[in-house]
């Protein structure tokens, strides 16, 4: 038993939650039949929290130093150790969120985190000096953190969970400053207000389940209480095949949104209004969470691409996942039918991609890419990418337009394939450097939204940037813009204006290459002199002596070269 809030009882807290959420994921997989029955609030929280976990094992406290200069770490029985943990576990629940769920956990986190230091920001001593006080605030701060990260709160969630124990924790604080009293009472709250909540949400009384959000948070309250008390508390799991899993499936009652859209988002923290207004008129399920100039985003909405360049305006969106939600009411179908269920794989996995060079096209076929030709000075069109979904000749398609201005496009192919029964994913790439690395990391064996999910991260986690020659003369943001003359662009944005090809070139790497870069792409255009490679290449090596750096012929026309840096 402890009586003090320690950085040590939050890393045994959140090791507990993790192990508990583990053994209980498929329970709380099959429980989930709000705010969509598509079976992984489980594994999302549970991913979730394991993302939490190794930031907080890799987590070091920063040293101090004395007058004499001599340092060390700082004590970790300190509350400032206490505060450096909450900060660092709720980050790396942030970045690693999956899932609604997933997500309002990593918020719930970072109520506790802000609770811990005072109004000026300055750390606040009460969990060394009133623990029982200190959770209680603790539990307050989470809860409404979790609300406020929700577009539009319902009662009967994880919400309605982390409120009632709460205002329980709260309650009993104010009488005894007992820690384990406090921990106690908050935690058997938290199982009243689970059993509460199928009174409280319909389709949960209808399905006769509880909360899967709900249920997780319960987990994690439990693991705080043996943290405190020292307690044996298992694991108490339902029996799976009780919980009649075929009927949580997506069925055709189901009128939500088609897709989930999740990513992270940097972004300066004034936009934060204007990205959730903007996405909740898309869609429902919003949930955006995060501070200090990053964000994670989840929503369902029926134009994916949308959701996604909503976030290109405001902001650097990267992992991006589109999950196609009623690809799970297609799988019920097939098993409720008596069709044979066979294997995911049975017609291999397909891969489309437009490609605007004939050396680019020739690398992407020997990845066996079925390519989308693009025409200098115009898009491909519907029909072309639909051709290239047939041509695939898969039951399941990842499809990569290489171009913002064509997710659109590819949103509508792909959702005249689906009609014909072609389960197609949409990874919103928006140049080439993006495709290549996303297809650096397809994996045929995995499993299709695992497979889109690591792709869409690659291709997140790349910038890119390009040269070319102005047709026009024209004002920009990097100033006024004569024909001829040679422009650099990052992100889709002009951020120089020279002379000489040579000159953009070397500003635009400028731009792009940090000391965090791993990966340098250049993809050659037509009649593009190696020379410029190759100044292009040791200028990338001078900013990074530790960056690699791969080349493409591509061929592309228009374009000289196009950077890609991961």
């Amino acid at each position: 038993m402890t009586q003090t809030i320690t950085a040590d009882l939050v890393k045994d807290w959140l090791l507990k939650t993790t192990r508990r959420l583990e053994l209980a994921r498929a329970e709380i997989d099959a429980l989930n039949v709000f705010p969509v029955p598509d079976g992984d609030t489980g594994t999302n929280v549970f991913l979730t929290m394991d993302s939490c976990i190794q930031a907080v094992l890799d987590h070091n406290p920063e040293s101090t130093s004395d007058s004499s200069g001599d340092s060390d770490a700082i004590d970790r029985d300190s509350d400032q150790a206490l505060v450096e943990m909450l900060q660092v576990a709720a980050q790396g629940a942030l970045l690693g969120a999956r899932g609604n769920s997933g997500v309002i956990l990593s918020q719930y986190l970072r109520g506790f985190a802000k609770a811990a230091v005072d109004d000026e920001g300055e750390v606040d001593t009460i969990a060394s000096t009133a623990p029982g006080k200190a959770l209680a605030n603790g539990l307050e701060a989470a809860a409404k953190a979790a609300y406020a990260a929700v577009g539009e709160p319902k009662e009967g969630t994880i919400l309605s969970v982390a409120a009632a124990a709460a205002t329980r924790a709260r309650e009993v604080a104010d009488t005894t400053d007992d820690l384990e009293i406090v921990v106690i009472a908050a935690h058997e709250e938290s199982k009243a207000a689970l059993a509460r909540t199928p009174d409280q949400l319909p389709v949960l009384k209808e399905a006769g389940v509880v909360d899967s959000g709900g249920r997780a948070l319960v987990e994690m309250i439990t693991a705080l209480r043996v943290a405190v008390t020292g307690e044996e508390i298992p694991v108490d799991i339902t029996d799976v095949k009780a919980l009649k899993l075929e009927t949580h499936d997506v069925s055709d009652d189901y009128e939500g949104p088609e897709y989930e859209v999740m990513y992270l988002i940097e972004m300066d923290d004034e936009k934060v209004t204007e990205l959730r207004e903007s996405l909740l008129a898309l869609g429902d399920s919003l949930v955006v969470v995060g501070g200090d100039g990053t964000y994670n985003v989840h929503v369902h909405v029926d134009d994916a691409g949308k959701a996604v360049e909503v976030g290109i305006a405001l902001g650097r969106p990267y992992r991006i996942k589109i999950t196609h939600l009623l690809a799970h009411k297609d799988n019920a179908e097939k098993a409720t039918s008596g069709a044979p269920q066979a294997a995911e794989h049975q017609h291999g996995r397909g891969l489309v991609a437009v490609s605007h060079g004939p050396g680019i096209k020739a690398t992407l076929e020997e990845q066996g890419v079925t390519v989308v030709e693009a025409v200098p000075g115009r898009r491909s069109s519907t029909q072309e990418l639909l051709d290239g979904i047939k041509h695939a000749n898969s039951k399941q398609v990842i499809l990569l337009p290489s171009d913002k201005d064509t997710t659109g496009v590819a949103e509508a192919a792909s959702s005249h394939a689906r009609q014909e029964g072609v389960r197609v994913a949409v990874i919103p790439t928006r140049s080439i450097v993006q495709t290549l690395a996303a297809l650096a990391v397809h994996d045929p064996s995995a499993n299709f939204d695992d497979d889109v999910a690591s792709m869409g991260r690659a291709s997140g986690a790349t910038r890119y940037g390009a040269v070319t020659i102005a047709s026009r003369d024209s004002q920009t943001d990097a100033g006024p813009v004569k024909s001829g003359d040679a422009l650099g662009l990052v992100d889709g944005d002009i951020v120089a204006v020279e002379q000489t090809l040579d000159q953009v070139a070397d500003k635009v790497i400028e731009h792009m290459v940090r000391t965090s870069s791993e990966i340098v792409t250049l993809v050659r255009g037509a009649d593009v002199q190696p020379e410029l490679i190759e100044r292009i290449s040791a200028r990338a090596e001078e900013l990074n002596s530790m960056i690699e750096i791969e080349e493409f012929d591509g061929g592309q026309p228009l374009w000289p070269l196009i950077i890609g840096v991961e």
